[in-house]
């Protein structure tokens, strides 16, 4: 019996260590965000949930109910490991991207798991009590799986500082590459792929790929991918605290900076709203005297950062007809600028008069669906029920709460809810967090589901033939694969 619970515990343990690995990646191994994850309703559920509150319960009760309790943890793991082979069945099992760090850490969290299972079957000598610990150890994987994180930091950190100085290094081997820096709360990626298309025609161009802009993407994609024949390389830069975007700058020494806009992602994680600025600022900071900066003209923190800046400098933008398409202006100015002829440039323009960051899929029952799951942001938020209001029919958001907004999150969302009023037949949202704020501004057009099927279902009931719905920002992989054809 002991080894039969202690194999069903093993196995549901290592799905659960596996998940909080996947969390922690997610979070790019940053304790702020990873922390401030337990804030958002998603968050608080994985602590929350019935069954570790089952879990604690049991382990109250364990002294004066102990055969129950033993029972009860046998039925748990039973269900917990089938859950889990079904879970694996249906690939449906979260698990973390593997790279060399991911495989170092979860080897190591299987090693702590075994040896709790080894000491516990030579200590313990009754079937209860091993019970007991095994249910103890559950509630508190999520802190040994962050202990692991925690402990082995130090030589992660000794690790990414190795492939920094590498791609310094290789940098400064390149003298005559120009390096064009990106950065903003939102429009970064958008702005970077625009340009980097624009410039290909004249230019032998380098971009960072999707995903690649922190330090440590940055220096790999310098390290792997950067040769002899590239003449520009367009880098995204992004950034959770002050001083990540300098270091950037120290990795790719930038001659242009590109400030795409402003707001208050990641406020969490900043801290404030001036350390948000002063960060993305840090791009402009780090110019060369002869160096070139472009400023979005329709974001009022890089208009007044483009008034105290002493390099060469511009604002892009002016004449978008609609939020978002001044990513697309903002690509034409800086490559105006490196000598891209007129007609090229138009001729871009012209094959890219939709929505950037959006691609529309067939749906459905003849649905058109927007699908801008990438990623979301306050003004990308607006941008794309700005977009779908051009478009005939019920109009129909589905999306999460957003988050790391710190303090501005209740009025972020309810300028969210009023937007939506303007915009939308229906929104129906999928977390908790702050669905009060955006049904505030809403009113009854918003809804909240969680459950994909429940979802679906609302659609059908309501949707004709030639609707749009707008996913933004994570929804289930389940949902689209029921909505998108």
């Amino acid at each position: 019996m002991f080894y039969f619970l202690a194999i069903l515990w093993l196995v549901r343990s290592t799905k659960a260590s596996l998940f909080w690995f996947y969390l922690w990646q997610l979070k790019e191994y940053h304790i702020g965000r990873f922390l401030d994850h337990f804030n958002t309703y998603k968050g608080k559920k994985l602590v929350f949930n019935t069954l570790n509150i089952v879990k604690v319960v049991l382990l109250l009760i364990f002294i004066p109910y102990p055969v129950l309790v033993f029972f009860l943890a046998i039925f748990i793991y039973i269900f917990e490991a089938l859950k889990t082979g079904w879970d694996i069945f249906r690939r449906k099992l979260k698990k973390p991207i593997l790279t060399k760090k991911t495989a170092f850490l979860v080897a190591a969290d299987l090693l702590v798991e075994f040896s709790i299972l080894v000491l516990l079957l030579i200590y313990v000598d009754n079937i209860r009590w091993f019970a007991f610990w095994l249910l103890l150890f559950d509630v508190l994987m999520p802190v040994i799986v962050s202990l692991v994180v925690l402990i082995f930091q130090p030589a992660a950190v000794f690790l990414r500082n190795r492939i920094i100085q590498k791609a310094k290094a290789k940098r400064k081997r390149f003298a005559n590459l120009l390096v064009i820096g990106v950065t903003g709360s939102y429009g970064k990626t958008s702005t970077k792929d625009f340009l980097a298309g624009i410039l290909s025609a004249k230019y032998k161009v380098l971009k960072t790929k999707e995903h690649q802009n922190s330090e440590v993407g940055v220096s790999q994609c310098i390290l792997n991918d950067l040769t002899e024949d590239h003449e520009v390389f367009v880098c995204e830069m992004g950034a959770y605290n002050v001083g990540g975007i300098k270091l950037l700058c120290d990795i790719t020494l930038p001659k242009i900076g590109v400030l795409t806009g402003i707001n208050e992602q990641h406020m969490a994680t900043f801290g404030s709203q001036e350390n948000i600025i002063k960060a993305k600022y840090e791009l402009i900071e780090s110019l060369p005297p002869d160096g070139l900066a472009f400023f979005n003209a329709k974001n009022a923190y890089c208009v007044w950062l483009y008034k105290k800046t002493k390099v060469k400098k511009f604002l892009y933008g002016q004449e978008a007809e609609f939020l978002g398409q001044e990513n697309i202006l903002g690509a034409a100015a800086v490559a105006r600028e490196l000598g891209v002829a007129g007609d090229i440039i138009s001729g871009f323009l012209e094959k890219s008069d939709k929505m950037p960051g959006i691609k529309i899929r067939n749906g459905i029952n003849g649905l058109v669906v927007l699908d801008s799951t990438y990623s979301a942001n306050p003004d990308g938020v607006l941008a794309n029920l700005e977009y779908l209001k051009s478009f005939p029919g019920k109009k129909i958001i589905i999306m999460p709460c957003l988050i790391e907004l710190g303090q501005a999150s209740e009025a972020v969302h309810l300028t969210i809810g009023q937007k939506i009023a303007e915009v939308c037949d229906l929104a129906i949202i999928i977390t908790g967090d702050r669905f009060r704020e955006i049904k505030e501004g809403a009113g009854k057009k918003a809804l909240f589901l969680e459950k994909s099927l429940d979802i679906f279902e609302r659609i059908q009931n309501f949707c004709d033939k030639g609707d749009v719905i707008l996913l933004q920002s994570r929804v289930p992989k389940e949902l689209m694969k029921l909505l998108i054809r």
